[in-house]
């Protein structure tokens, strides 16, 4: 009987024809020495969309990290040696399942190489210990992971081992810190010899943290650089879940890191290798000290023993010049060293190490000592800002996952005294709608695209390509709906820091269920909307306002009138005078069969149990974030709602007034909410496999809404 080495829901990963990355999920099965994998997990009898035969010949290529719209993956290829292009390319959201994969794939491999060797045959091991013959420049051309250089010389080096480490070398410009030197290695240059251990003291003990400053001096550096500092700090978390927080570029750095104002990726040298731009908040007298700014490589690796070490040194690129209004700082060494300890009372442990030497350049260095060093302290502390994160947060139970980082945005400028406007950076609501975006997972197709090499590509259309365009054409309408008839009176203005008005919120801004919901629990960014929001009304009465969208003139009225359908939300909000906001839905019709179309046409029992809200409020005072909240509601459960079929239409009323715990949530908004800007998302819950993953319908802003600018309505068939 087959013995199933290792199975789970992994992420299918390759390349189209015009170099975009592509992704799925799928569920992979390891079981005895086939690798396989299927759409969904696999039944009695169901055959695997794709095998490939584990023996002496096959290699596990680790490589590295790679983005996908913004989200970074783990990426592994397994494939054979005698045929390099019979693969199967998969990746992990955590470092963790990665690690697990490769070492069960190869020790599969090597279970068999041992058999050979029994029979009379010689396989021998294709990786190699990391060492300096694996170095190299961190440049743009070395795109190609650095393991497969490496497969022709298996022959020349029968007897080396397997190795552990993730990331084989670092580029020659940086220097790694983290190795302990030897008594034997005197003879080596001053730079080694400056990042000895035996060369620190310890400087000053800061929120928990010990501060070292380096004791040598080093000749070969400017006057301005100070010398190397670094602060080290005990963090109960994983190694993991520290660099997965280490490693991230979006609005969850503000969280712990009192430095970072910006960051963005410049370039994705390999897996291993980044250059980033990095924008510094540094507090020490901001209105007289210029801001500063960093491009800089980074590296990174997981060591044998399960530690992760991040190194960083400047350098220059064209595509990220001097910014106006910014000093261009330099970092000469520096980085991080994450290594584990042994756990206490039942909780992982971590030691890690921050290292910084840094010139921040400009005037304030020359003329003011203490700058330096301030600022530097600054820095260091993100160790306690970690410990304290970790120390706060309840986000265990979910798996690690590598963060999002934005792609470079800003235009590289010249460095001409001429200009000196600042340009703003980016808000951390801007940076967070930008970092959700989604990993695209296409369930629409049948099959899986296979990888070709890039000359291949070019030849003719693959079959990626006609799920591609199959794909964009079921997603996308075929005319898109003309919104200039459509109008309500209270206005839409896509601009920022506006008041009493409205915009499209975000999709990825709001998180629901995905495909894998049911046996994962995960959830994952919204994406693009199911129909499209065309107007908003803000109504005055002295009495609610039902079945609105039977007013004349109305958007569901012009809806219908071209034949589109209409959903209509209508929340009424009670007290001496009555509100309502209506949020006018449209698309141009209903898909037969979908949730959305069973919601529709359902009975109220089935409307209120999967009628669903996600507010969440960017903007507004701590109480009145923490009555509202963001997590997701079910309506029909929590308020009176009536519903209302028309011919095209399908109004929703929500007495918010029903329920005593949403009247005192709205006690406390109704006072503030000239000063609140809200976000809601609709949509209909996904309950089973078939109905995953969760669309929302639509999502709105409401910004700094006036009371005074509401209106009363003339209904058809109110006396008044």
């Amino acid at each position: 009987m087959s013995k199933v080495v290792y199975e789970g829901w992994m992420v299918r990963y390759g390349r189209r024809k015009i170099g975009r990355s592509f992704i799925h999920m799928r569920y992979f099965v390891l079981e005895n020495r086939l690798l396989a994998y299927y759409k969904r997990k696999p039944q009695d009898n169901q055959v695997p969309i794709k095998t490939l035969l584990i023996d002496g010949n096959c290699r596990v290529e680790d490589r590295g990290l790679k983005t996908h719209h913004g989200h970074m993956v783990y990426v592994l290829s397994v494939y054979s040696k005698k045929e390099k292009y019979h693969r199967i390319t998969m990746a992990a959201f955590n470092i963790q399942e990665a690690l697990i994969w490769k070492e069960k794939i190869e020790s599969v491999i090597d279970q068999h190489q041992e058999s050979q060797i029994a029979n009379g045959n010689k396989y021998v091991s294709f990786e190699y210990k990391s060492g300096t013959d694996s170095r190299r420049t961190a440049s743009s051309l070395d795109h190609e992971s650095q393991f497969s250089a490496l497969e022709d010389e298996d022959d020349a080096h029968p007897n080396l081992l397997r190795r552990r480490t993730m990331g084989n070398g670092l580029p020659d410009s940086v220097f790694d810190w983290t190795r302990e030197f030897y008594s034997e290695l005197s003879n080596q240059n001053a730079n080694n010899q400056a990042f000895s251990g035996k060369h620190w003291r310890l400087l000053q003990c800061q929120n928990g943290l010990r501060i070292f400053e380096e004791l040598l001096e080093v000749d070969y550096l400017p006057k301005s650089c100070c010398r190397a500092m670094k602060a080290v700090g005990v963090v109960e978390a994983t190694c993991e879940e520290i660099f997965g927080l280490v490693m991230s570029m979006d609005g969850t750095r503000f969280e712990w890191d009192c430095s970072f104002q910006y960051g963005s990726l410049v370039e994705e040298v390999d897996g291993h290798t980044a250059i980033l731009y990095h924008r510094l908040q540094l507090d020490w007298f901001p209105t007289f000290i210029w801001p500063r700014d960093l491009c800089y490589v980074r590296y990174w690796r997981r060591n044998d023993d399960g530690s992760y070490v991040v190194l960083f040194r400047s350098r220059e690129h064209e595509n990220c010049g001097p910014q106006p209004g910014y000093v261009r700082a330099h970092v000469e060494s520096g980085g991080f060293n994450i290594s584990p300890l042994k756990s206490r009372n039942g909780k992982p442990r971590t030691q890690v190490q921050h290292l910084m030497q840094i010139d921040l350049k400009g005037w304030g260095v020359g003329y003011i000592s203490s700058f330096q060093q301030h600022c530097l302290l600054h820095m260091l502390n993100s160790v306690a800002g970690l410990r304290e994160w970790f120390a706060q947060t309840d986000e265990r139970g979910a798996p690690p996952r590598i963060p999002v980082m934005v792609n470079m945005a800003l235009t590289s400028v010249s460095s001409k005294k001429t200009q000196k406007s600042v340009p703003p950076a980016p808000s951390v609501d801007e940076i967070n709608a930008a970092s959700r975006n989604s990993v695209m997972m296409d369930e629409f197709s049948d099959e899986d695209e296979e990888q070709m090499p890039e000359a291949e590509q070019e030849g003719y259309p693959t079959k990626s390509d006609n799920d591609a365009k199959r794909t964009s054409l079921e997603e996308e309408p075929f005319e898109k709906i003309d919104l200039s008839c459509f109008s309500g009176n209270l206005r839409r203005d896509d601009c920022e820091n506006t008041r009493d008005c409205w915009r499209i919120s975000d999709g990825n801004n709001f998180r629901v269920r995905s495909k894998q919901f049911c046996c994962s629990k995960t959830k994952i960014p919204a994406g693009k909307y199911l129909m499209d929001l065309v107007a908003v009304d803000w109504f005055k009465d002295t009495k609610r306002m039902d079945h609105v969208a039977r007013r004349r003139g109305c958007a569901t009225q012009v809806a219908s009138e071209k034949g589109l359908f209409s959903l209509v939300f209508n929340f009424q909000v009670p007290g001496s005078t009555h509100y309502s906001m209506v949020f006018y839905f449209v698309t141009r019709e209903l898909v037969p069969g979908s949730l959305l179309h069973r919601f529709v046409d359902g009975d109220d029992e089935f409307r209120n149990s999967r009628l669903k809200l996600i507010p969440s409020v960017p903007k507004g005072s701590w109480i009145v974030r923490q009555s509202v909240g963001s997590t997701p509601c079910l309506l029909g459960k929590a308020v009176d709602c009536n519903y209302i079929r028309g011919p095209k239409y399908l109004e929703v009323d929500i007495d918010i007034g029903s329920s005593t715990v949403a009247n005192g949530v709205l006690g406390l908004v109704i006072g503030v909410i000239t000063t609140l800007v809200v976000d809601m998302a609709f949509l209909v819950q996904a309950n089973t496999t078939d109905e995953l993953p969760e669309r929302l319908i639509g999502a709105v802003r409401v910004s700094h809404k006036e009371l005074s600018s509401a209106i009363v309505p003339k209904l058809e068939g109110d006396p008044s």
